[in-house]
């Protein structure tokens, strides 16, 4: 197994750095050292590797860091940092907590008799495959035991580092042990204002399919369709057009959730760069989900463009039915 590259000093529990925030703020931190892409990165240890959930498709989540520099402007894990005593806008991305000992602690955790090989969520509060993963390469020393362990794995990603664990992905897909989930939401410029950090969306689709050629069980997500910058049918059919040239797959797609935390966030990002869109979302999210009605037409419009690229037949109306705002107007 590949020795991991020590950066920080002592690590320290999340629990410690809540403490250290709450009373000396960020500076306090002992070794979060800046690196090239200007954030900072600080060893922690964590005392468990699985995390249980509730309410969703899994029951167990691994997430190796905390934070994330891709810094997606609607990402419900924004919240999270919050846990930390720090803010869940820059400070979301610009300080990114390494689980240093995570690989260890999922080690004893497959190993216990009572582990009963469920499905294991990969990348749901922060993504694998962020930059740091390059350096540290804590995501492929845990896909490496869940292997052993014959545990399956749902991944989700916005990285193109994934394909470089292709070998570990494709002899897990072959005995149904993997799925990999990548994260296109849209292939239209307006990408560039949502997710600052990321690859561009064309390379995320060269990715999965270098994924699907090796074997890997693998496909995109476009999730989530932001109301005024991606829902438009004309974006929603660009994106699905870029997937059927290169042969891959839709594998699913919601519309933005927007949750405490995160929604105070995304609400300051349409401050600067959409205002005339608060007042619209104030009346579309009125809670953590979107109006009904509203979700129905944009879900109508995706299936009925995804029949169409599939070959079905496909009903033109559905494809023109509108809100008073699915027109994008930025």
């Amino acid at each position: 197994m590949t020795r991991q590259i020590t950066l920080f000093d002592a690590p320290l529990t999340t629990r410690a750095v809540a403490d250290i925030v709450r009373s000396e703020g960020v500076a306090g931190l002992p070794s979060a050292t800046r690196l090239a892409d200007d954030a900072h990165y600080q060893e922690v240890v964590c005392r468990s590797a699985l995390n249980e959930t509730r309410g969703m498709p899994f029951r167990w989540t691994l997430n190796p860091y905390r934070g994330c520099t891709h810094a997606c402007q609607y990402c419900f894990a924004r919240r999270y940092q919050t846990q930390l005593e720090m803010g869940a806008g820059d400070q979301f991305s610009s300080y990114i907590f390494v689980k240093s000992n995570v690989a260890e602690r999922l080690a004893r955790e497959l190993a216990r008799p009572a582990w009963r090989q469920e499905l294991v969520a990969v990348g749901t509060a922060t993504d694998p495959y962020q930059p740091i993963e390059g350096r540290y390469r804590l995501t492929r020393r845990c896909l490496e035991l869940l292997d052993a362990a014959n545990t399956p794995v749902g991944l989700v990603t916005k990285g193109p580092m994934v394909v470089r664990d292709t070998d570990i992905l494709a002899r897990m897909s072959r005995r149904g042990l993997a799925t990999v989930y990548v994260s296109v939401p849209t292939v239209d410029a307006a990408w560039e204002r949502l997710e600052p950090g990321t690859a561009p969306p064309m390379q995320r689709l060269r990715a999965v399919r270098h994924l699907l050629d090796a074997g890997v069980r693998a496909g995109v997500l476009m999730s989530p369709l932001v109301p005024g910058f991606t829902t438009h049918p004309s974006r929603i059919e660009a994106t699905l057009a870029a997937m059927a040239d290169m042969d891959v797959p839709l594998l699913g797609g919601n519309l933005l959730h927007l949750q405490d935390g995160s929604r105070d966030h995304f609400l300051q990002f349409l401050e600067r760069e959409a205002p005339h869109l608060l007042e619209k979302y104030g009346r579309l999210y009125v809670g953590k989900y979107p109006d009904p009605s509203y979700a129905a037409q944009v879900k109508g419009i995706l299936a009925a463009l995804r029949a169409r690229y599939a070959n079905r037949r496909t009903p033109e109306a559905d494809v023109r039915r509108q809100t008073d705002w699915i027109d994008d107007d930025l």
